[in-house]
């Protein structure tokens, strides 16, 4: 039987390296080596550079890349960041009315927000069939972060728009239990919601010993100090103040280093911080290559990560599949009921923390750095568990297995 065209709709794509881009160029790229006639229509534009234009159409591994115009005003302030998501809505309705065939299916995921209206209304005109994927919850995250406007019945309405696209698709992927535990409180039926995690490049990043971690000598990490890193965006929705909390009480002990690798909204702030109250105990490195990423992630003895509990359910920090890759244990500072820490938890692969408790992080540390043979148990876990159910392979094992069953 001939396999229908699939189409995904996201505004990034590659060669862009934002975490949306690289997660869909890998599904698409699987599925044309599969067999799958795969298109994808995007914007020209990059995540982080509004200078570059991408070219219009091409082909790349097999995927048809449909690129349509939008504006380019980047991420610096949220007015321009409206118009280059209000600019690519009917880009991409009109790209998708002259796209999608009778039978097809179209996939939209969450960049920019609300595109699930804009796709189900092209399928529902040419036919085809509309799954949702979705990263995010929208108008929700942005009311948490503080648009006070979507509290109200603006948000109410957004959210009643959005959620008739949901209930109408033929399948809404979630990326964790709690996404799919709200949807399911927002009248989505249970039995068009499929779970399937995000994932890591874990053919890539493979556990590296300590005593093989290259970057660790070259940053002047001795073997003797207890290193807790932080590695990626570090966003709005992002928890640091428990950090700060546990550096503080930390700051007297030689042995532990606070590592930062990355960027985002909130690291300027915590490197000023940091410097401004005097914590010696950090060390700030910037976002590495992409062909150091197994390297940069054995750095650290154990990774730290958060999530302000008011999200969890609308986002799930993938970058734990990451961590979990590397073979290092995690330090979720989250809900103790949410999406990670239940798993640090099931899987015994590090501790779980409540926001706010900087003592508890803090024992949580010296625990940690006095049992080394513990720690690396915790790691190895971490990496049992994503072989057992959450490689690459695996995921894109089910979005294949998803995409075949999708009702006609």
């Amino acid at each position: 039987m001939t396999t229908p065209r699939v189409v995904f709709v996201n505004r990034f794509f590659h060669p862009d390296h934002s975490a949306t881009a690289q997660i869909l160029a890998d599904l698409t790229f699987a599925l044309a080596r599969d067999g799958w006639d795969v298109a994808v229509v995007t914007s020209r534009a990059v995540y982080d550079d509004t200078a570059v234009e991408l070219d219009r159409r091409e082909t790349v591994e097999g995927v048809d890349i449909r690129r349509v115009w939008a504006t380019r005003f980047g991420r610096k302030g949220l007015a321009g960041r409206a118009m280059d998501y209000l600019s690519f809505y009917p880009s991409a309705f009109w790209a998708l009315l002259r796209t999608l065939r009778r039978g097809d299916i179209v996939v939209a995921k969450t960049d920019p927000p609300l595109i699930s209206v804009i796709v189900s209304l092209a399928a529902r005109l040419r036919g085809a069939r509309h799954v949702n994927w979705l990263q995010d919850l929208y108008p929700e995250v942005a009311a948490e972060l503080g648009i006070g406007a979507l509290r109200g019945p603006l948000g109410k309405g957004l959210r009643g728009v959005r959620n008739v696209s949901l209930r109408g698709a033929r399948a809404n992927v979630a990326i964790g239990h709690r996404m799919a535990e709200r949807l399911a409180g927002e009248g989505v039926a249970a039995a068009g919601i499929v779970v399937i995690p995000n994932w890591s490049d874990d053919e890539v990043i493979a556990p590296v010993a300590r005593a093989q971690c290259v970057l660790r000598r070259e940053w002047g990490l001795d073997d003797d100090m207890f290193v807790v890193g932080y590695s990626g965006n570090l966003g709005r929705a992002h928890e640091v103040e428990t950090l700060l909390g546990a550096a503080r009480l930390l700051k007297g002990d030689p042995r532990i280093k606070f590592l930062f690798i990355g960027g985002g909204h909130h690291s300027d702030g915590l490197a000023g911080r940091v410097a401004a109250e005097g914590l010696d105990n950090f060390l700030f490195r910037p976002y590495q290559p992409k062909s150091m990423l197994a390297q940069s992630l054995a750095v650290p003895d154990v990774h730290w990560l958060s999530l302000r509990p008011e999200l969890e359910g609308l986002i799930v920090p993938s970058k734990f599949y990451g961590i979990a890759a590397a073979g290092r244990p995690v330090l979720s500072v989250t809900d103790p009921d949410g999406e990670i820490a239940r798993l640090v938890r099931h899987h015994e692969c590090g501790a779980v923390v409540a926001p706010g408790d900087d003592a508890g992080l803090a024992q949580a540390i010296t625990t940690l750095a006095a049992a080394p043979e513990r720690c690396r148990e915790m790691g190895e876990n971490a990496r049992a568990m994503l072989v057992a159910h959450y490689t690459r392979r695996t995921s894109i094992g089910r979005w294949d297995d998803l995409l075949r069953k999708v009702p006609g």
